[in-house]
């Protein structure tokens, strides 16, 4: 990787789950993924990136052939139906799309598993180096011309993220109870209203014609020699053209990078983008971000809340730059 002396070292929460190793997919399965695939599991190196609490793992067949499997048990309740939305969207892409190719899956005795394409990259760099994060954007911008408009169907990204536009709401409804709201930023005490009144537009904010990828982060995507790869699409959704590089933003200042206002606003997305609504989706991701970092850690997912806290505290601070509230 790039080394940039320029580049400012931060320390931030680690995007990663608590893996299972391959050997916890049971004997008969691990048969059928080696029925799928052609050739038997010869090695299988479990991957640390991402917040899936289940097996991920790149795999090295008897053949010579490579492939990553992602499975799920009952670990956490949610998990088995996101990897569901994985198969039938990875599986859905169009051709030359910038994601894995779907090799097979299965859904029996409680596991979910993805067979995919093993994809030769690498993470990007943390903390973000410039080159690094110029490729990736200028991907994102091709990305979302080749998407324009959805070529499969998805559900719209107000739908996917239900909690999207809920966060200050419930901070709001807690803050009328026992709540007193005193661990978070006063500025949020004092705007609290307005946040809550802004969020209810959410919805209309997002709305577009482009199929995002949803969950774009650097754990998400990988850098070969040639191309930028997106990977993990459960959360592929029909929104604004612009989402996905408003979600990312947080993520990548949080990670060393740029402050998201002077990404965006210099992105070709972002210059073309409705100013208002804008603010209004930075809103409602500083809120949802805000309320699920106070929540107990969900099961299987020991560091999401550390990570959604820090995304929180960017995703605030950009927000306060696009209203001017005091």
């Amino acid at each position: 990787m790039h080394q940039d002396e320029t580049v400012r070292v931060v320390s931030s929460p680690a995007a990663e789950g608590k893996r299972l190793p391959y050997q916890a997919i049971p004997d008969h399965l691990r048969a059928e993924i080696d029925r799928q695939l052609g050739s038997r599991i010869t090695e299988a190196v479990t991957q640390p990136g991402g917040f899936s609490p289940g097996v991920a793992a790149r795999l090295r067949l008897a053949d010579g052939s490579r492939a990553f499997v992602k499975a799920v048990g009952d670990i956490n309740p949610e998990s088995p139906d996101i990897h569901r939305a994985e198969i039938r969207i990875a599986g859905a892409l169009p051709p030359g799309t910038p994601a894995p190719k779907l090799r097979g899956s299965i859904d029996a005795d409680g596991w979910v598993i993805l067979l995919l394409e093993d994809i030769d990259g690498l993470q990007p760099a943390q903390p973000w180096q410039p080159d690094e994060l110029a490729r990736v954007l200028a991907a994102m911008t091709e990305l979302t011309t080749s998407l324009t408009p959805a070529p499969i169907e998805a559900p719209p990204a107000a739908t996917r993220f239900e909690q999207i536009g809920t966060g200050w709401h419930s901070m709001a409804t807690d803050h009328s109870g026992a709540d007193d709201l005193s661990d978070v930023d006063p500025w949020i005490r004092r705007h609290l209203d307005n946040l809550v009144a802004a969020e209810d537009k959410w919805s209309a904010a997002v709305q577009g014609r482009t199929l995002a990828h949803g969950d774009t982060r650097a754990d998400n995507i990988l850098l070969t020699d040639d191309r930028v790869v997106f990977v993990d699409w459960p959360w592929a959704c029909i929104g604004a053209p612009w989402f996905d590089l408003a979600a990312m933003l947080p993520s990548v200042a949080m990670q060393g990078g740029p402050p998201p206002d002077e990404v965006f606003t210099a992105h070709p997305l972002g210059r073309e983008a409705d100013a208002d609504r804008v603010t209004v989706v930075v809103g409602a991701l500083a809120g949802v971000f805000t309320y699920l970092s106070r929540l107990p850690d969900p099961p299987g997912l020991p560091t999401l809340r550390a990570f959604q806290a820090a995304q929180a505290e960017v995703a605030v601070d950009w927000l306060k730059l696009r209203t001017g509230w005091r």
